[in-house]
């Protein structure tokens, strides 16, 4: 769906979230489902906030004194989804999603790395969808970022037009992303809440921190004797590429912290330590629970398993056949493929094609 249609469309379909039969099957809710639903109402009816399953109060005054943000908040979750499935489609945890009200399943219970880049990926996802819906003028509350408009700078440019407005994507992030967590009161907060919240501040600071100069040049014939230049958000795919860099190198985190999050220390390395500490980053992902097997498949845990995905059986990355069959084999199918080829026009007027048959290996996992 393109983002613009979605997030400008002022008119009858707007997209909006509402499933009765699974608002009365799950008694907590979960926003994160506002990217998986594709129920048209009219948004102007503010009252309607009050029947999204899942929404917290915090969420809901910002619903009603916004509809058309929630829009935005829904365009944000969908690309996230789609980005976190592009990123893991090799991996043996390939970002499983339903079209159930728990969209991730049970793998939400634990405080998993995957669960910490799904946090991550969506707080991104909202904020670069609603700073996008800022600098468009579609959002009532924002417009693009003219701070420095008009304003010289070192190198010789003009700061000119208007910059993406990242702040308020960020501002509205934070208050909408952060407030299922935020519940609780400082001091009683779990670990958990608080391994959320740091990851959605990563996922944000990603977008923010990624964000580029572009310029444009002024001057006879093109000679560019003058350029103004602003700041735009990167493409969503390279924020989710990031976002999976960091994954790799997540940080576990103490389980039972009270107070500030601190990095899990290694048994083996307990009694070699020299009394110094390592600092988390702000940037750093974190998680707290170790990642489940995902070879077998496990109905509980909603693990699907990888019998059955196609893997590459010369690759050596995620995608190969020895680590994504988990040792188990694979098995190997000869595919034909039928297609029009040697197309060639014929006066006049049709064009004549003759049927190529091309053969070819396709190896799955046993």
């Amino acid at each position: 769906m393109d983002f613009n249609i979605l997030c400008s469309d002022k008119t009858w379909i707007k997209l909006f979230f509402l499933v009765w039969i699974f608002a009365s099957s799950f008694t907590n809710g979960n926003w994160m489902y506002l990217g998986m639903s594709s129920v048209a109402v009219d948004t102007q009816q503010t009252e309607k906030c009050n029947t999204v399953p899942g929404l917290v109060l915090e969420q809901l005054d910002l619903c009603q004194r916004n509809p058309e943000s929630l829009l935005c908040v829904s365009e944000g979750a969908r690309q996230a989804i789609h980005e976190c499935q592009n990123q893991f489609k090799f991996e043996r945890w390939n970002c499983t999603t339903s079209q159930n009200y728990s969209v991730f399943g049970p793998i939400m219970t634990k405080g998993t790395r995957e669960t910490a880049f799904i946090y991550s990926i969506l707080s991104a996802g909202v904020t670069d969808s609603v700073t996008r819906a800022c600098s468009a003028g579609n959002l009532t509350d924002c417009v693009c970022d003219p701070t420095n408009d008009g304003k010289n700078s070192v190198e010789g440019w003009v700061w000119g037009g208007c910059s993406d407005n990242v702040q308020y994507g960020l501002h509205f992030s934070r208050k909408f992303v952060d407030a299922p967590e935020v519940l609780k009161h400082q001091d009683t907060q779990s670990v958990r809440n608080k391994m959320n919240i740091h990851n959605n501040e990563v996922g944000r600071r990603t977008v923010r921190d990624m964000m580029r100069l572009r310029c444009r040049c002024h001057g006879v014939s093109g000679s560019c004797e003058i350029q103004t230049c602003w700041k735009s958000l990167p493409k969503f795919s390279t924020v989710g590429a990031k976002l999976k860099e960091k994954y790799e190198i997540s940080i576990r985190i103490a389980g039972r912290s009270k107070r500030k999050l601190r990095p899990k220390t290694p048994k083996r390395h307990r009694q070699a330590r020299t009394g110094r500490k390592k600092r988390l980053s702000k940037d750093d992902m974190v998680f707290v629970h170790k990642s489940p097997n995902f070879c077998t498949p496990n109905p509980i845990k909603g693990i699907l398993g990888t019998e059955g995905r196609l893997c590459n059986r010369t690759g050596s990355g995620p995608e190969s056949c020895d680590l994504l069959c988990c040792g188990r084999g694979y098995n190997t199918q000869v595919v034909r493929l039928t297609d029009r080829c040697q197309c060639r026009f014929i006066w006049c007027c049709y064009v004549d094609c003759k049927t190529c048959e091309t053969l070819f290996d396709r190896h799955t996992c046993k």
